[in-house]
């Protein structure tokens, strides 16, 4: 076959496949959705309480401690606080604390208050904590402070 033809025959080839319907390109990728909110890791040296408290007021403002109570049931040392605000449903807390800050056969117990334009109007009942370990301690509910 000459050469002319051939070159001919190609050039329509490339022309045909140029003007042809281009392949449709792959759908678009779904939009990821929102990565979670990883908690930060804790560091291996602390541990945490974990838990809820039931329903603080909207505004309201909570502050939570874990305390050293001595026998006449007054605090004499703070292993770890926290002030959270009220939103009006379960609120949730992380309190974490040094392992080793925890005296040998002392009373420890988690305490929290609520309060509302300075005035104290809820109180969880003290929560007894007797190991110095990772604990989840559920939905705490609150009582109407005396």
């Amino acid at each position: 076959m000459p050469p002319r033809p051939l070159f001919a025959c190609l050039a329509t080839l490339l022309l045909v496949a140029c003007a042809s319907e281009p392949t449709p390109a792959p759908p678009p990728a779904a939009p990821a959705k929102p990565a979670i909110a990883a908690e930060p890791a804790l560091p291996a040296h602390l541990r945490e309480l974990r838990g809820s408290l039931r329903t603080p007021p909207a505004g309201s403002q909570v502050e939570i401690a874990l305390l050293v109570i001595d026998e006449r049931d007054r605090p004499q040392q703070l292993l770890g606080s926290l002030e959270l605000t009220g939103n009006g449903q379960a609120l949730p807390f992380r309190l974490t604390f040094n392992p080793e800050s925890f005296p040998a056969g002392a009373r420890i117990e988690l305490r929290a208050r609520v309060s509302q334009s300075g005035q104290l109007i809820l109180h969880l009942p003290p929560q007894r904590i007797v190991q110095a370990q990772n604990q989840s301690l559920g939905e705490l509910p609150l009582v109407t402070a005396p």
